[in-house]
């Protein structure tokens, strides 16, 4: 058994045990120091402290039961509306793989597992002629991400469709839940921070899969036409104020095409960042602090993240203060 490696800390202090070895046994595969930029759409962003994908829903359970407290646990789907700091996430980062990629249709619902791509729900649902589930082939990424934020596209949403939802705690405790237990509102869900969603069955209705198909094309071609989908990006970056369109607001006070280092303001859609390239997360991060703030300043309203934003920034960066002294970026 190779030795147990320590962490260094500052001179003349004890050295500490990596979180890997403090771990406990898992059927599935930890790594240390993982990279996260691979596996974002935006493709920033620094590693895991440790990275957990877990054999199955047992196995996630019986992890987080023997977690050492203190221990922070970040869960993570395909990175498709996910900011990660260029720091890094500290503790242990959990994301799903193909155990809990399955799906199955009973009658009138279709059961999947939280890793299950939301399009490919939308092509399941369609092969078995059921109806009214097209919309979440217009949402990227996941479908426990989807949960968590009850997302939705195209006039329809996540609370429209959903039964019921299964997920984990911290404490490994399983909880089988309808619906209404989870209050969802707008990109929000009032379900516990440490719920790992693992499975959800939601509802269609009985249709021709000809037409659910043109439906689907329909969303595929709408979102090719209006949104930057083969750019580096995170989808949707602000959700829409009760006003007004986040789109609206953010053309109307000239940030269309904006730049910040390597990251800038989709031309096509201006809710939408890319990273040109040379991006960091912390461009990223500054640039739509910068149209945050330009648009508090015009028309008094908040814009709120949709992007989901995660770890630390490296040492000595601060994107909201570099946003706020930031001149006029071309």
């Amino acid at each position: 058994m190779p030795a147990e490696r320590l962490d260094a800390g500052p001179a003349g202090s004890v050295p500490r045990r990596r979180l890997i070895d403090r771990l406990p046994a898992v059927r599935g595969r930890l790594r240390a120091e993982a990279p996260l930029s691979a596996v974002t759409w935006f493709g920033v962003g620094g590693p895991a402290e440790v990275l957990f994908r877990p054999a199955d829903e047992a196995d996630l359970a019986a992890v987080l039961a023997a977690l050492p407290d203190g221990v922070p646990v970040t869960v993570i789907g395909v990175g498709s509306n996910l900011l990660v700091r260029d720091g890094g996430v500290r503790g242990l980062v959990i994301r799903l793989g193909r155990a809990f990629a399955g799906t199955r249709v009973e009658g009138e619902t279709l059961v999947a597992g939280a890793a299950v791509l939301d399009a490919s729900l939308a092509r399941v649902a369609r092969d078995a002629g059921l109806g009214g589930l097209e919309f979440f082939s217009g949402i990227p990424g996941t479908l426990g991400g989807a949960l968590r934020m009850n997302a939705g596209a195209y006039g329809r949403e996540v609370s429209d469709v959903l039964v019921s939802a299964r997920a984990v705690d911290r404490a490994g405790r399983i909880h089988d839940v309808p619906a209404a237990a989870l209050g969802l509102s707008y990109r929000h869900s009032e379900a516990p921070a440490d719920w790992i969603f693992t499975s959800a069955t939601v509802r269609g209705r009985p249709d021709d899969p000809a037409e659910i198909g043109a439906r689907m094309d329909a969303i595929r071609e709408a979102r090719q036409a209006s949104q930057p989908v083969r750019g580096r990006t995170g989808g949707s970056t602000f959700a829409n104020p009760p006003c007004c369109k986040a789109w609206e607001l953010i053309d109307k006070v000239g940030c269309r095409g904006l730049r910040l280092g390597g990251a800038q303001v989709s031309e096509r859609h201006c809710n939408f960042l890319l990273n040109t390239g040379t991006a960091s997360a912390a461009d990223i991060e500054a640039l739509g602090e910068l149209v945050r703030r330009r648009v508090r300043a015009a028309s008094g309203v908040d814009l709120r993240w949709e992007i989901r934003i995660i770890g630390d920034p490296l040492p000595g960066a601060d994107p909201a203060a570099t946003a706020a002294t930031e001149g006029e970026p071309s």
